[in-house]
């Protein structure tokens, strides 16, 4: 029986022994945790200025910050809770990763030594202007409105929203390719005044554009905005028909007279030289007929 109570009496002592060891390890862990690092914004573009921020919860003076880009040092401060590096995003080599270092060699209690987890910015270009189009097609209904926007440049995705005014008249309309937006409503008629323009942007902060204002194109009572953008075409085709018919009206009027003068025979009427070779050929013919008949003896006369 002893021996039992000395193995309950060893169990015991060892669990108490274990706690205060987990207690000592949880102390020295809230005294030093794991830094954070941060920034106000993880995206950024092209020669955006970006703070680094590392923070941690111990309060105290004796900690240091060292702040490192992969192995590469780069700084150490000691400003206390939360110390902030400055940086200018260059090239895509400044992105990242990232990286700061807690230490605590002056206290006595416990040596902190800890490092935070990498962190890494994003490289967006900012989108440019964008572009709004607006066709319009007469229905029975009313106007039906299609406006369409795009921008030509800028990461993807991007976001457009359409305005009349200064109201949104749509949702977020989010593309991941480079194709145009685009927003369809009906409106019974219109006051003439109307004027639409769109937002384009993406996941960079602050950096939203928007077109320019445009009205809607006007209609022509049961016509259509398409009409008026084919009325220029169908003009000029009408312009070219009036411009062939004269041709075909003449050609053929041209080519038959030509006809008939190669095939009129000759006029009657004689020229001078065809005169004289008519009186030449005919006094050749009547010597001829001279000579074939004997001149008659003379007649004699009787006193």
């Amino acid at each position: 029986m002893m021996w039992k109570k000395s193995f309950l009496v060893f169990l015991f002592s060892l669990s108490i022994q274990n706690a205060v060891l987990d207690d000592d390890r949880t102390k020295k862990t809230d005294e030093c945790p794991s830094p954070r690092l941060s920034s106000q914004t993880t995206v950024v573009t092209k020669g955006q200025n970006v703070s680094l921020i590392c923070s941690i919860k111990k309060k105290s003076q004796t900690i240091m910050y060292y702040f490192y880009q992969g192995d590469k040092y780069l700084r150490t401060k000691d400003n206390g809770e939360s110390n902030i590096f400055n940086l200018r995003i260059s090239e895509a080599r400044d992105l990242g990763p990232y990286k700061c270092k807690v230490q605590d060699s002056i206290s006595s209690v416990y040596r902190c030594s800890k490092y935070s987890p990498d962190f890494n910015f994003t490289l967006l270009d900012p989108v440019a202007t964008p572009v709004l189009n607006i066709s319009v097609i007469q229905t029975e209904a009313g106007l039906y409105i299609t406006p369409r926007c795009i921008s030509p440049n800028g990461s993807l995705p991007i976001n457009y929203t359409f305005f009349e005014k200064n109201a949104a008249i749509s949702p977020a309309i989010s593309k991941d390719v480079r194709q145009p937006a685009e927003f369809n409503f009906t409106k019974k008629s219109t006051q003439g005044d109307e004027e639409y323009r769109c937002e384009a942007k993406n996941r960079l902060l602050n950096n939203a554009k928007y077109s320019q204002y445009s009205p809607i194109p006007l209609t022509d009572g049961d016509g259509c905005a398409l009409c008026l953008q084919l009325l220029p075409v169908g003009l000029l085709l009408v312009l070219k028909v009036i411009a062939l018919i004269p041709a075909c009206w003449i050609l053929p009027k041209y080519k038959a007279r030509k006809a008939m003068r190669d095939n009129v025979p000759e006029d009657y009427g004689h020229t001078p030289m065809e005169v004289g070779e008519y009186e030449s050929m005919y006094k050749n013919q009547a010597g001829e007929d001279l000579t074939a008949f004997p001149s008659s003896p003379p007649m004699s006369t009787s006193g």
